[in-house]
């Protein structure tokens, strides 16, 4: 089972309560959630927010491809796995990502969780633009565009 979605941050908020319903199996002895939210500084820089952009098909299209990866190359019993990515300003602390993820065994649950956030990271076109305390605002270097059509 699989759920991958943009999540426009003026409208809804990311929330864990929604990616705890979505893995709950019986079927499932572990679950994991990683959450990343906006810190405040980064590169020496005060930071206030961050406004994501994505193109939201190509983001999600992406989420489902790594997580198809990752249960090709995990081994892992009954896999479940959630994906939700802001786009939009978040304030400091706001939840950018939550990666949910179940299966049978514990072991199985890190390997997933771990390999979908470095691949998300590695591949997925998401731009970021951090505000600073100066009013000041950059851009930060990301990922080009892939070619998702495999």
């Amino acid at each position: 089972m699989f759920h991958g979605k943009v999540i426009d941050a003026s409208k809804e908020t990311i929330t864990l309560d929604k990616a705890q319903k979505f893995i709950e199996s019986q079927q499932c002895g572990a679950s994991l959630f990683f959450i990343g939210t906006v810190r405040n500084h980064n590169n020496n820089k005060q930071v206030t927010g961050i406004t994501y952009d994505t193109h939201d098909s190509i983001v999600e299209k992406s989420f489902k491809e790594i997580s198809d990866e990752a249960i090709s190359t995990i081994t892992a019993e009954h896999p479940i796995i959630f994906i939700e990515h802001a786009k939009g300003y978040l304030p400091l602390g706001g939840i950018s990502i939550v990666i949910a993820v179940a299966a049978k065994h514990r072991a199985q649950v890190y390997n997933l969780s771990r390999f979908i956030i470095e691949e998300i990271k590695k591949r997925t076109p998401i731009w970021k633009k951090e505000h600073y305390d100066n009013n000041d605002s950059d851009w930060l270097k990301g990922n080009p565009i892939i070619n998702t059509n495999k």
